[in-house]
């Protein structure tokens, strides 16, 4: 792989934007630098990307702010605000994006992890993975956006519970709740988020983006709206480029060739 604009924490290859959001560093607790760099990237790639990839690097994905840091700061109240500001700009410019976003979830998913996880469009996790929300065990409530995405996920009831009863989530449980798509090996996590990744970004991307844009909306529109934002969505998607080349291939009997087309 190699740097984006000497990114470190940020990586382009094959159409997947790569951002490392944890190291093994503290603790795997969220990097501050990954999220800095990660909204800038976001910003500056554009159409250059197909999909977006979450990693942690180090035994969890993400286990949730660097509490030693909130407890040495000099002023807990202000430290923590431009922690939540910086994890802000990310977590804006991530639920912007109109390509699918990933994540390969191994190990522990707290706090902001947590977050992060509910934002993405595909997480992979294996029979080891647990989440947990994490900030009522240090008299926080929750940051990045949790507590507008996970009521959305499971329901209201359901996310207060978890939220409030601090729940330890298991990998099957996370599936069964729908904040993780499905499960594979602990060993290959990373692997298969990667394969994924690669995969949907030679996809049809006008595609992926025009699905993201109408779910996206429903959250504010009736059905008879929504019904018109569909019929017209589909009509432009016939008639684009990735569309007559998904059709002519199905009547053709062959592959579709979308990165020839986009």
């Amino acid at each position: 792989m190699t740097s984006l604009d000497g990114l470190s924490k940020v990586q382009l290859e094959d159409g997947v934007l790569r951002i490392t959001i944890a190291t093994a560093e503290n603790g795997t607790s969220l990097d501050g630098e990954g999220m800095v760099q990660g909204a800038r990237a976001l910003e500056a790639v554009g159409d250059r990307i197909g999909s977006v990839l979450l990693v942690g690097e180090g035994p969890n994905f993400c286990a949730g702010g660097n509490v030693h840091a909130f407890a040495s700061a000099p002023v807990r109240s202000e430290y923590v605000a431009e922690v939540a500001r910086v994890f802000h700009e990310f977590v804006r410019a991530l639920d912007a994006v109109t390509v699918p976003v990933i994540a390969g979830v191994h190990g522990w998913a707290a706090g902001a992890g947590m977050s992060l996880v509910c934002l993405t469009d595909v997480a992979i996790g294996g029979p080891g993975t647990k989440l947990r929300p994490a900030y009522p065990s240090i008299g926080f409530t929750p940051d990045g956006g949790m507590s507008w995405t996970l009521p959305r996920i499971v329901g209201d009831a359901r996310a207060r519970e978890i939220l409030i009863t601090d729940a330890v989530l298991s990998g099957d449980e996370a599936v069964r709740l729908g904040i993780l798509s499905r499960l594979v090996g602990d060993d290959v996590v990373q692997d298969e988020a990667l394969r994924l990744a690669r995969t949907l970004a030679a996809g049809p991307t006008p595609s992926y983006s025009g699905i993201k844009t109408l779910v996206r909306a429903s959250r504010y529109r009736s059905l008879a709206e929504q019904l018109d934002a569909e019929a017209a969505s589909i009509a432009t998607a016939a008639d684009s480029p990735v569309g007559r080349e998904g059709v002519d291939a199905f009547v053709e009997k062959r592959r579709a060739d979308f990165s020839s087309v986009q």
